[in-house]
């Protein structure tokens, strides 16, 4: 029973007998809620607002004492029973699996995938957002740049990592859009629109990235991924 959940008190379930998303569309946050999306699962979202900390209240954290969202709460999890699952590529690899969608069943070719998810968790994800906090937020005050130059140049190696993997390719695994590329694309979409930082970045000497970029951020769980959940207005 999800009410047995303490974070449900704080966020109810108007249908417990779906997923429950705790999330905000972050890169991170998108992810999960693209692959929902594509997936055609159904769930319900409930919005983890950063202004009000949310994340830190009790019953948050009793779902992720990491406080970061998104987080997850499956009802009908492994054998029947709910499943509390928080780390972004944690939960895309769950909702692949229980979705038969996105990750493929050939061993090779899903450890592959894998290793790309991966690639993204441990350095797309941690080296843009650091770029992002010294070149858009409070860091780009800081007098001292070696930080921010620091963050610029590992954010570049990592494009030019991903432009020579889509040299030829569709998607990162080939013809197939996978769990690896619906990681990796919102943290491409954020040096765009949240960090405003193309020019500096030389985004338009990527055209591999961007390419893929269109082809994956146009599609229609993308598109209404990148609101979910709405923000209050």
């Amino acid at each position: 029973m999800l009410a047995e959940f303490d974070i449900t008190k704080r966020w109810p379930a108007a249908d417990p007998s779906v997923i429950q998303l705790y999330s905000l569309p972050t890169p991170n946050g998108v992810k999960v809620s693209a692959m929902l999306e594509e997936t055609g699962l159904a769930y319900e979202p409930h919005l983890v607002k950063f202004a009000d900390n949310d994340q830190f209240t009790p019953e948050f954290l009793s779902l992720n004492p990491n406080n970061k969202i998104p987080a997850i709460l499956d009802p009908n999890g492994p054998g029947g029973a709910p499943l509390p699952l928080f780390e972004s590529g944690a939960i895309l690899i769950y909702l692949a699996e229980k979705s038969g969608k996105f990750l493929p069943t050939d061993p090779a070719r899903r450890y592959q995938t894998l290793q790309w998810l991966m690639w993204q968790m441990g350095g797309v994800g941690p080296m843009f957002g650091q770029f992002g906090h010294f070149h858009a937020f409070e860091g780009k005050n800081v007098e001292d740049k070696y930080a921010w130059r620091r963050y610029r140049d590992e954010t570049q190696r990592l494009l030019d990592v991903l432009e020579e993997r889509l040299e030829g390719r569709s998607y990162i695994m080939g013809d197939d859009y996978t769990i690896a590329d619906i990681a990796i694309w919102p943290w491409v979409r954020t040096l765009k629109v949240g960090y405003k930082a193309e020019e500096e970045l030389g985004l338009a000497d990527y055209p591999n990235v961007a390419r893929w970029f269109d082809a994956c951020s146009t599609r229609p769980a993308s598109l209404k991924a990148v609101n979910i959940p709405a923000r209050p207005a």
